[in-house]
């Protein structure tokens, strides 16, 4: 075992032994929390930022939002995203920004009438202020960390490395689940979706960072793992997030996740050699058998109840007449909104509001496409043009970065089912825009020829 391997090993039984901790002294989570943010900017400012170190310590709290929200860490619902923003800054005095990023400059801009419009409401309270903060810091978050990103020069390695760092947390929140809820068999009752076996969390938010889990764990095992040990390790773990993330019976990250490593491979065997591709197939073959089985073993587990939950029925068989747990007549009514002020919107955070009047409960939304349009009118509408169009049109120039389309599709299918409640999907996002060398670094090709003398 060489020394990056037992670096890799210790840190993963860390992350085992920090949740351990946790779930057995509760408050430690805060600590956690203050003293990880302060030695992330600490560890920024001593290297002054040359290495790209926001994003190796921005990819860590992303990763590990979720579990300090479960455990009582969070010190409120922003947390993470402010100190990625922050962070974000900090990284612009180090080391500036490209030029060519002004499209995301007028992206934040064009976020500022719909705020507007909400502190000119006539019932402008502290709640409604709160909602403002609460709606649109995800999206400042992405519009920071895209200007970051963009056209920003990374090799290879760097890359895995954020994508190393983002999974290390998610061992924890996987470790703290089964301390809390040891015995799926023990509170699978139904079809709905499960806060027991999501760590008495949000079980969305839940199964979004363990869908990103599965990806992260599923590159490590097939384009980093190098000797059996890891294959083991990697395996086991991707075995693991992904049962976990089925049992929480939330579908949007499972299916997120699924989508991830789909195109992860079909990326991956465009840039491989004739011989690399050969062994993509066995690869291809390999994952098919491990999704069976993790697939077949949930069934056992939840008595079949999996099965119902995603083909929408109920515990007694019947198909749901809703197929997003209530969330079409939302999004109906954020058209709806979208329709009667197409200009400007209701304004920022008073979407909410607006449905209380209008369908007698005041839900807030999952879907964050429709609620830029129902709260933002048209400049919502081209908010969502530079978002949609933008990673693209920078892509056709710089296609080397294999894992473009997975952060890309995380980005679009976690703010359709879960908004922007986290800053997974603004900092994932801003991955697509990074200018990936794969000259500088070991090739793709040569990646899978070493995982085939590895075992794989």
């Amino acid at each position: 075992m060489n020394k990056s391997e037992r670096q890799y090993i210790s840190l993963v039984l860390l992350h085992v032994v920090i949740a351990a901790a946790i779930f057995f002294i509760p408050f430690l989570s805060k600590i956690y929390a203050v003293v990880i943010v302060l030695f992330g900017f600490y560890y920024v400012i001593s290297n002054k930022n040359r290495s790209n170190e926001v994003l190796y310590v921005s990819g860590y709290l992303i990763g590990m939002e979720v579990f300090l929200r479960m455990t009582g860490g969070n010190l409120n619902n922003e947390y993470i995203k402010v100190v990625v923003s922050l962070l974000m800054l900090l990284g612009f005095i180090f080391s500036g920004f490209s030029k060519r990023s002004f499209v995301y400059w007028l992206y934040l801009l064009l976020l500022i009438p719909g705020v507007l419009v909400t502190m000119l409401y006539e019932d402008a309270t502290l709640e409604v202020r709160k909602a403002i903060v609460f709606n649109i810091s995800g999206p400042i978050c992405l519009g920071l960390c895209a200007i970051y990103c963009y056209q920003r020069r990374l090799n290879y390695q760097q890359l895995q490395n954020i994508i190393v760092l983002i999974g290390l947390p998610v061992i924890s929140t996987l470790t703290y689940l089964v301390l809390y809820n040891p015995s799926v068999q023990d509170v699978i009752t139904g079809t709905q979706s499960n806060f027991e076996t999501s760590g008495g969390f949000g079980p969305n938010q839940v199964s979004t960072i363990l869908g990103l889990g599965m990806f992260v764990f599923f590159c490590q095992l097939v384009f980093m793992s190098k000797t059996k040990l890891l294959i083991a390790v990697n395996g086991l773990l991707f075995i693991v997030v992904s049962y976990r993330a089925l049992v929480t019976f939330s579908r949007g990250g499972v299916m997120t996740g699924i989508g991830m490593i789909a195109v992860a491979l079909f990326a991956a065997y465009l840039f491989g050699n004739s011989k690399g591709r050969s062994k993509l197939k066995w690869i291809f073959l390999f994952t098919m058998g491990l999704i069976f089985s993790i697939w077949s073993y949930s069934i056992i587990q939840t008595g079949g109840l999996i099965v119902k939950r995603y083909a929408n029925e109920d515990a007694a068989g019947r198909v749901k007449k809703d197929r997003l747990g209530g969330r079409e007549e939302v999004m109906n009514n954020e058209l709806q909104l979208f329709s009667d002020n197409p200009m400007f919107g209701v304004g920022v955070g008073l979407g909410k509001s607006y449905r209380e009047k209008m369908i007698g409960q005041e839900v807030a939304s999952h879907n964050e496409i429709t609620r830029l349009l129902s709260e933002q009118g048209m400049f919502g509408v081209a908010v969502l043009l530079i978002l949609l169009f933008t990673p693209f049109l920078f892509y056709f120039n710089n296609y080397q970065n294999i894992y473009f389309f997975s952060f890309f599709i995380f980005w679009l299918l976690t703010i359709n089912h879960a908004a922007m409640r986290t800053a997974a999907p603004a900092f994932i996002y801003a991955l697509c825009l990074l200018q990936i060398d794969l000259k500088r670094s070991s090739s793709l090709h040569n990646k899978l020829d070493e995982e085939s003398k590895a075992g794989i």
